[in-house]
């Protein structure tokens, strides 16, 4: 009996590392026309995002928007087996700087049910224009697969010299889609320069996402998710919030991938791709789900 138990243990364990949805936020910095020209660069970036079932695009420099659509292109002809698409925000930012945030899914997963750019807004009390250099990009996806069925993305890249402000700000933007989507099971993912030069620990305890216990901070204080040797920072985070999807997080899935050891690159040719690793967290399975589709 204790034989056919474990057999069953390793059996699920198994089955939810086959089948357990990968969600990435990706800071691919600058990503534009000269990258997606560079077949090196491309290859590798290929590599990465089809590891992924969701992964968030940031720092995305093509006004022409040609750049994202030869991604897709390449993407779809590199993984046969599957099939993407992607949502874009508006082209983000103060005065010319412009970036915008992508979400590639995979389309045989996961269906978009509604995307929401959140409003410039006037902050109160300051000399600041808005709020946010960059404002949340956020989509509710339907999932089938896993366990949690309603997801919800807030997709951020801070600015580094108001990181702290705008991760604060985050927390209204919660209760704003918490109150408009009636959901609690929300992530927010993204590049949020939340460590070394960028937070202290004084500002740390007015930052409401950190203070608040109801929001779990998957990716630790001292994990690394920069390229560079000489730097060992969490800029990129991943936040989740809710009972239903934290309970669905695969242990120890959450983690950056440090794509220039598993690719055996250089320094030089892993900084070509970008400055930032990918950070990735794994949701569970539902398994009735995958039976029923194999019937």
């Amino acid at each position: 009996m204790k034989t056919v138990g474990l057999l069953c243990v390793v059996g699920l364990c198994a089955l939810n590392a086959a089948f357990s949805m990968k969600i990435c936020a990706f800071n691919v910095q600058s990503f534009g026309e000269s990258k997606a020209n560079n077949k090196k660069v491309m290859g590798i970036l290929l590599k990465i995002i089809s590891r992924c079932d969701l992964c968030l695009i940031q720092e995305v420099r093509d006004s022409k928007g040609r750049a994202i659509q030869t991604l897709l292109k390449d993407l779809n002809r590199f993984d046969k087996s599957n099939s993407y698409s992607y949502v874009e925000s508006e082209r983000l930012g103060r005065k010319r700087y412009k970036e915008q945030y992508v979400y590639i899914y995979r389309n045989n997963v996961l269906k978009v049910k509604e995307q929401y750019q959140y409003p410039k807004l006037e902050a109160q009390g300051t000399n600041d224009t808005d709020v946010f250099s960059r404002e949340p990009f956020i989509v509710r996806f339907h999932s089938p697969t896993t366990l949690t069925k309603d997801l919800v993305l807030i997709g951020q890249h801070t600015s580094p010299k108001r990181a702290m402000k705008e991760m604060d700000e985050l927390y209204i933007v919660f209760t704003e889609i918490n109150r408009k989507w009636r959901t609690e099971n929300v992530m927010i993912l993204g590049d949020l320069n939340a460590a070394c030069g960028y937070v202290t620990i004084k500002g740390w305890r007015a930052v409401r996402l950190r203070s608040d216990p109801k929001f779990r901070w998957l990716i630790r204080d001292e994990q690394d998710t920069t390229v560079r040797e000489k730097t060992h920072c969490a800029y990129d985070r991943i936040i989740v919030h809710g009972r239903e999807i934290f309970s669905t997080i695969v242990p120890g899935s959450a983690q950056p991938f440090n794509f220039k050891e598993i690719f055996h690159l250089t320094e030089e040719e892993a900084l070509a791709v970008s400055d930032h690793f990918p950070v990735e967290v794994d949701l569970k399975p539902n398994h009735h789900y995958l039976l029923r589709s194999e019937l």
